[in-house]
């Protein structure tokens, strides 16, 4: 994957990230302090439907997957800064849904290809970075801190640690591919490229794609998952194909 979306990160003059156990700890003191707690309280600064949402995907009082969170902050076009949990240390991804940039102070191949399995999101806030262009030249982050959105999204559906669809998608449905969808922008090779092309020409559900050879029900739902976060994803629940779907 090295090099072919992403240029490598300089090392010299990346910041230091802070290690994930003094982070908690901030995060209960901040908890502590509060009157309400919980994940709620500490997304109080964000706006109440991006707030709302996120409320959605709270698992056991830890906050939402990454996939969600990110997906989230995009439908809203919401700025943010996610914390991710990367290991023993902190890594704060800010979103730019706007410019579909993000601003990512680890290596983003190493974020890609070591950590997306066992992310785990510790806190989201409003982003106080701005995006590459803005008048406050103070507020930007480096220039090659900040990579394309798109290919993160993808590799966070495809390697991240949901299995199974977005809420947004999931239930009886059928899918296509928009004949919009610039595949050659994205990572798509050999077997999902297939499985693309057909459903650019067909509709089918879950259980009819899972079906299809060299897939199974995880694969399957990570790839629609990716697709509807490049808006590449037409979703039907009046087709036929969504009713014969008895899976739900």
């Amino acid at each position: 994957m090295r090099g072919e979306l992403f240029d490598s990160t300089i090392p010299f003059g990346e910041p230091e990230l802070l290690r994930a156990s003094a982070y908690r700890r901030y995060l209960e003191e901040f908890e502590a302090a509060t009157t309400t707690g919980g994940m709620s309280t500490r997304l109080a600064q964000l706006s109440p439907s991006l707030r709302a949402d996120l409320q959605r995907f709270e698992h056991d009082g830890n906050g939402g997957e990454a996939v969600e969170v990110v997906a989230a902050c995009v439908r809203h076009s919401k700025r943010v800064t996610i914390h991710l949990q990367c290991g023993e240390r902190v890594v704060p991804l800010t979103v730019f849904p706007e410019q579909r940039l993000v601003h990512c102070p680890m290596d983003i191949n190493e974020l890609i290809e070591r950590h997306l399995p066992d992310l785990r999101v510790m806190h989201v806030e409003p982003a106080l970075l701005r995006p590459p262009g803005d008048p406050v030249e103070s507020l930007v982050g480096p220039a090659h801190l900040h990579h394309p959105l798109a290919p993160l999204m993808w590799y966070l559906a495809m390697r991240g640690p949901r299995r199974s669809l977005l809420p947004e998608i999931a239930g009886p449905a059928a899918y296509r591919v928009s004949p919009s969808l610039d595949v050659d922008a994205l990572p798509i090779r050999g077997v999902l490229r297939a499985v693309v092309e057909r459903l650019r020409r067909q509709s089918a559900n879950l259980t009819e794609i899972a079906s299809w050879p060299a897939l199974d029900r995880e694969r399957a739902a990570r790839l629609l998952n990716g697709l509807y976060l490049q808006a590449g994803l037409i979703v039907s629940r009046s087709h036929p194909d969504a009713v014969r779907d008895t899976w739900f």
